[in-house]
């Protein structure tokens, strides 16, 4: 069976949500969602969505905090892009029903967070953002003119003659079908679930980079893998996220001992970049030879800290830790994928009539390193730049990355045998510490692999997403931003430049 539509969208969180809300007022629209409409790394997001929505702010200091958090590798055509137009993208979200936390005066209310300068990153339901806009916006597509189809797989990528005309997907039963569509935008979300432990949900296993990377489409910075510094990690591979915005009320890191050591790290201490305070707890945890660190910041009221980060004391709570109390235990967990697949500014790839937005995306604006709370703000804005494009046309030749584009040793058809498999040898090869040895046996764990049978259309994507991630890391000989190399612990002027990735057809 074949349909018709003239956008088909891939991912259900902030980017394809707001891409369907906007496509559908120039056509007919596709939504599929791999799970629930709800299970996406947007409905987990805690601390917020940054913007220079305050007097005292503006969208230039927003850039550079931006550009100084990402290790020399942001574009600053991106970066401006998204600043300049986050305030934009955030009043649109409260025209879709976003209601975002005010104070007193009535303005939205705005918190400061590690490498920001200034606070300005707007929540809702304290701690709860990203559950408040998947929740608006979902009503928004629920209301009508978007045929949503839920537990929907997109198994492969439809190419001819050069040019994106849809995806072969499979239905909830398992059952391909094809849908084919003028502009199809990729908004799959991250990485995470390659690995052990992660703060996403088990839907986020980089579908859309693997569906792209088979499609023949460029990817780029693959092997910048952000884990975030603080999260409860249980034993079952889950890893409840502690929001960064605890730190910006006054949480302290300390050390088995008690000892505070962040700002042995960084100036800012515990409101360093992601990176520099992941890479503080791992020493941390190294030194001591211990599972975690602990984060304490029970010396603030305690009537305080239930209002202002609801979720996460529940959260710590239903795991038998009462924040308001005592230290908590906490540990890196994979987070968020800088890389993905590469696009110009307006979500155009490699490939004629395929977009894409969101994490699933790799524009630039976050170099090395991404700043708390600029996800959102990217889905948002990258999204609408994305269906802007493909309303004013997929015809003429597709953009091409500025940096050179390196052939990717990936065989496109061989799969881990299990998942098991592939996030045993991501965690150990590819995970937050990383050497030539250890990426050297992940790789060739992962050549091993046999070709894909198993009709698992998500694991075989994964696989090649994985095997992609794991090269990209081994040719990158110098630690920088969240790519840390135990082996070249020091940052090369050298390597100030992008790999960029293609899978080369023979």
């Amino acid at each position: 069976m074949t349909e018709r539509f003239d956008f088909l969208i891939i991912g259900s969180g902030l980017a394809g949500l707001n891409a369907a809300l906007l496509a559908r007022e120039y056509g007919s629209v596709c939504l599929l969602s791999k799970g629930a409409i709800s299970e996406t790394n947007t409905n987990r997001a805690q601390g917020g969505i940054a913007a220079a929505m305050a007097a005292s702010d503006d969208p230039q200091r927003h850039a550079e905090d931006t550009i100084r958090a990402g290790d020399g590798l942001c574009d600053e055509r991106a970066v401006q892009a998204l600043t300049d137009e986050g305030p934009q993208a955030v009043r649109r979200l409260m025209q879709l029903g976003v209601e975002f936390d005010r104070g007193a005066d009535g303005a939205p209310a705005l918190a400061r967070e590690g490498a920001h300068s200034e606070p300005r990153v707007l929540h809702a339901g304290g701690d709860r953002t990203g559950l408040h806009i998947q929740r608006a916006l979902e009503r928004c597509v629920r209301s009508g003119q978007i045929d949503l189809r839920e537990r929907h797989t997109a198994v492969e990528l439809i190419v001819e003659a050069g040019r994106c005309a849809g995806a072969v997907v499979a239905d909830a039963d398992g059952e391909p079908h094809t849908i084919t569509a003028t502009a199809t935008l990729l908004a799959t979300g991250g990485v995470g679930a390659l690995y052990a432990q992660t703060t996403n949900p088990p839907t986020a296993t980089a579908d859309g980079l693997g569906l792209a990377l088979r499609a023949g489409a460029v990817a780029r910075d693959l092997e910048f893998v952000q884990f975030h510094p603080t999260a409860l990690v249980g034993g079952d591979g889950s890893a409840f996220l502690v929001s960064e915005a605890l730190r910006g009320e006054g949480a302290l890191l300390l050390d088995r001992s008690g000892r505070r050591f962040a700002a042995e790290a960084h100036p800012d201490a515990e409101l360093a970049p992601r990176s520099v305070v992941a890479r503080a707890i791992s020493e941390a945890m190294q030194r001591d030879d211990a599972e975690h660190v602990w984060l304490d910041i029970s010396h603030r009221p305690a009537e305080f800290l239930r209002e202002r980060f609801p979720g996460v004391y529940a959260g710590c709570l239903e795991r038998g830790h009462d924040l308001t109390a005592g230290p908590i235990p906490v540990a890196p967990a994979a987070h968020y994928h800088m890389g993905g697949i590469w696009t110009d500014l307006d979500g155009r790839t490699s490939i004629a009539g395929l977009f894409a937005a969101g994490e699933a995306a790799t524009i630039g604006a976050h170099g090395a390193n991404r700043v708390a709370s600029n996800s959102l703000l990217e889905a948002a804005v990258f999204s609408t730049r994305a269906v802007r494009a493909a309303i004013a046309g997929v015809d003429g030749e597709p953009p091409t990355p500025p940096e050179p584009v390196s052939p990717l040793p990936v065989a496109g058809g061989n799969a881990a045998p299990s998942w098991a498999e592939l996030r045993s040898a991501m965690s150990a090869g590819a995970g937050i510490a990383r050497s030539a040895d250890g990426l050297s046996e992940a790789l060739e764990r992962m050549r091993a692999w046999p070709a894909s049978h198993s009709g698992d259309a998500s694991l075989a994507s994964a696989s090649t997403a994985a095997q992609a991630i794991a090269h990209a890391a081994s040719i990158r000989t110098e630690t920088r931003g969240a790519h840390l190399r135990v082996d070249h612990p020091g940052t090369d002027p050298a390597w100030r430049r992008r790999l960029a990735w293609q899978i080369v057809r023979e």
